[in-house]
C-alpha cells in the first residue's frame, strides 16, 4: 500500500522498534536499515556525523524501506522522504520490563550487536552509559517529542500510526501477513491535546 512505502518506526529506546520494523519489512518485502548499526562503530564509538549521514542517505535513496530508529540529528534526510511513521508508544513498566530482560539476557549471552559491540552487565547497571538509565530519562522527553512532531506542521505529508500495547503491533503485522495482497489503509489519527493514558 502506499503508506507503507518508506516507513519510519520510533519509540523509546526497549520499546522493540528493531524487533517491529523486521517483521514489517520481511512482510512487506522491502529493505530494513536499524539506524543504530549506522551510527556506531567497535567499542561503542559513533561514526563522525558526516559518514553517519552519509550512509543514511545511501539508505533512503532507495524506493522502499522500513527503518528504525529515534535519531533526530539525521530526521532532516529521512523524515521527508517517509511516507509514514509507526510509533511504538507503550507505557513506562512496559518498555522498562522489556529493556531490563533484553539487557540482561544480551550481557549473559555476550550477544554481538551492531560493529561486534556488546553489551555487559557493569556497563548496563553500574555505568553513566546504562541504556536502562538512558530509557528512564528520556522516556518522557521521547513522548512530548512525538506527539509534538505529530500535530505539528513540518511533516504534513506523513501517515501516522500509533500504538500504546505490544498486542496491538502483534495485530497489526499479523492482519498484514493474512492480507498481503490487500493491505488496511493507514489515517492519520485525531490529534491530541497531549499524551494520553500508558
Amino acid at each position: 500500500m502506499e503508506e507503507l512505502t518508506r516507513v519510519v518506526v520510533v519509540g523509546t529506546s526497549g520499546a522493540g522498534k528493531t524487533t517491529f520494523s523486521s517483521r514489517l519489512a520481511d512482510v512487506l518485502g522491502t529493505s530494513h536499515f536499524e539506524l543504530d548499526s549506522l551510527f556506531w562503530n567497535q567499542n561503542w564509538v559513533p561514526k563522525e556525523m558526516a559518514e553517519f549521514r552519509r550512509l543514511v542517505e545511501q539508505a533512503i535513496a532507495q524506493e522502499r524501506w522500513v527503518i528504525d530508529g529515534n535519531y533526530g540529528h539525521v530526521r532532516d534526510l529521512v523524515w521527508p522522504r517517509a511516507t509514514a511513521v509507526i510509533w511504538l508508544n507503550y507505557s513506562f513498566l512496559t518498555i522498562f520490563w522489556r529493556i531490563f530482560r533484553r539487557t540482561v539476557s544480551r550481557a549473559v549471552r555476550g550477544t554481538a550487536l551492531y560493529a561486534g559491540n556488546r553489551e555487559s552487565l557493569r556497563k548496563s547497571f553500574l555505568s553513566r552509559d546504562s541504556i536502562l538509565w538512558w530509557m528512564i530519562t528520556t522516556y518522557v522527553r521521547r513522548r512530548r517529542d512525538y506527539y509534538a512532531l505529530r500535530a505539528g506542521n513540518a511533516f504534513p505529508h506523513l501517515a501516522w500510526l500509533e500504538f500504546r500495547r505490544p498486542r496491538q503491533a502483534d495485530e497489526f503485522l499479523n492482519s498484514l501477513a493474512a492480507t498481503a495482497d490487500n493491505f488496511p489503509q493507514i489515517t492519520a489519527p485525531r490529534p491530541l491535546d497531549g499524551p494520553g493514558p500508558g
